[in-house]
């Protein structure tokens, strides 16, 4: 197992590609984080399934848009496993506003899209920062969008938050090497239940892409696993898990 004795934290690691990834990395033998906010039935069936399997996981409830929280979120983790490897940066927020509409972008979408997005990784990597340093491999992974390429997506500002997010996958792959490898991926259509999309947007987005099949929350657990195990040489470099449609346009 590429994960034997090494602990991985997921914010919003309950639901949808959180919950994949958790189990995904749980399989490799890492002790696993699954952090929520408020989805705790949903991280409690993670750690409870994981468990079934021989893994190890625990549940941590904070709200990452607090610095305290996410402080407190660190600090649980290291004191439940004394360590931290990997911090994946999964949990997010979106409503869909037509890019259109610009009076339908409310302050509190505004702000609680930023904080959720943007803020929460900052504050959850610059917790984690001296943790991740002192293994001497840590990696980070945050979750941004194909709608960070394209400006299109649920909203304007989601589209921007994710780009703010890309942009800060760089800077602190400067910042934290070389101890601490970070890097990003970057999602297509995942049907998760994410985004409250109208049903015939949903209906659009469901239809079968390039590759002739939908994107899975599974297929974001493996390019997860590869960047946290087997990329040791990579760092400040964003994967698109989107059947080719940044690289290539979309698909008809």
């Amino acid at each position: 197992m590429k994960l034997e004795g090494k602990v991985v934290l997921v914010t919003g690691g309950g639901t949808g590609m959180g919950r994949a990834m958790s189990q995904r990395f749980a399989r490799e033998g890492a002790g696993v984080v699954v952090n929520y906010a408020r989805s705790q039935r949903q991280a409690t069936e993670v750690v409870d399934a994981i468990t079934k399997e021989g893994g190890r996981a625990i549940a941590i409830q904070a709200d990452l848009t607090s610095d305290q929280e996410a402080r407190r979120l660190i600090s649980e983790t290291i004191a439940h496993y004394g360590r931290l490897d990997v911090l994946v940066n999964n949990a997010g927020w979106t409503r869909s506003v037509p890019h259109q509409d610009l009076e339908g972008l409310t302050d509190e979408i505004l702000e609680q899209t930023l904080a959720v997005n943007v803020k929460a990784p900052l504050y959850c990597i610059r917790a984690a920062a001296p943790y991740l340093r002192a293994n001497g491999a840590g990696a980070v992974i945050n979750i941004t969008s194909g709608a960070a390429y394209t400006a299109s997506g649920s909203s304007l500002i989601y589209a921007a938050a994710k780009a703010a997010l890309s942009s800060l996958t760089k800077s602190l792959a400067r910042v934290l090497a070389p101890e601490v490898r970070v890097n990003a991926i970057a999602p297509g259509f995942v049907d998760t239940g994410f985004v409250n999309w109208s049903p015939a947007t949903l209906a659009r987005l469901r239809q079968p892409g390039r590759l002739g099949r939908a994107i899975t929350a599974e297929d974001i657990a493996d390019a997860a696993i590869f960047l946290a195990c087997d990329a040791g040489a990579t760092t400040g470099q964003t994967i698109l898990v989107d059947q080719g449609n940044v690289a290539l346009g979309p698909h008809p």
